[in-house]
């Protein structure tokens, strides 16, 4: 082990990342002494930079993103894992953290969860209560894993067996709005095809009802009202998709009937 690097792999999912990637391999750098970059295919300089900052590069086509991170998992030489995608950067609080959580041995826990807040375009910090999402990201994979489906991607657990850290990532998620809106395009026709189906009733009514509760939710429940108009606009546009997921749904019904 290279100075206080842990015996800790961390593997990253890929593509066309050069704008982002670096921050994320730089935050890590320091903690593991085994980065993996999982790449399906980039066309810019993601391998180039993911090299040059140490971790190993392994290519692997795109078939989904729970097979793309179990596959990451199999290319780990550590049985601890540390799973980021390549927007997410890790505080240094968070850094300090994970070192304290290894300086005893093996962590008591199966894994643990990390808090990933969200960041504006163009920000380098989150904004004041920002919204998160809270993953079971470092973890044992000879006792987790990453589920088998192309859409799913959250480890499913034993909250007994699972630690919360303190600590927090920063996710820079998207470039702009114009990204977030392409992005989620993909993501709700990819949810329509996957996802388990619904009483055609039930998604009549969520077709009323889910943008203006969405909307709500996203605006006043997880903060972004405090984002002046940035934040109105990505609650409108989270809404808006909630809205566009059902109908994409109700569409794929009509045309298997």
């Amino acid at each position: 082990m290279s100075g206080d690097r842990l015996p800790l792999s961390c593997f990253i999912i890929a593509q066309d990342e050069e704008d982002r990637i670096g921050q994320t391999l730089e935050s890590v750098r320091g903690v593991s002494d085994d980065i993996v970059v999982i790449d399906s295919g980039s066309r810019d300089r993601t391998q180039e930079i993911s090299k040059q900052a140490g971790a190993r590069v392994v290519f692997n086509a795109w078939q989904g993103f729970g097979q793309q991170k179990r596959f990451g998992e199999e290319q780990c030489q550590h049985d601890w894992v540390l799973n980021l995608d390549a927007d997410e950067v890790l505080t240094p609080e968070l850094i300090s953290e994970i070192k304290s959580l290894f300086a005893q041995g093996v962590p008591a826990k199966n894994g643990y969860s990390i808090k990933f807040l969200t960041v504006y375009p163009g920000r380098a910090k989150p904004r004041l209560l920002a919204d998160y999402h809270n993953y079971v990201r470092l973890y044992d994979k000879s006792k987790l894993r990453f589920p088998d489906h192309a859409c799913h991607d959250s480890i499913a657990v034993d909250p007994s067996q699972i630690g919360q850290l303190s600590g927090t990532a920063f996710h820079h998620s998207n470039r702009s709005l114009d990204h977030f809106i392409s992005k989620e395009n993909y993501y709700t026709t990819l949810q329509a095809a996957t996802l388990a189906a619904k009483p055609q009733w039930q998604l009549y009514v969520r077709l009323i009802f889910e943008f203006p509760f969405a909307f709500g939710r996203y605006y006043f429940l997880r903060g972004h009202f405090l984002g002046g108009a940035v934040g109105f606009s990505y609650a409108v546009s989270h809404a808006y998709f909630r809205f566009v997921r059902i109908a994409k749904m109700l569409e794929k019904r009509r045309n298997q009937e």
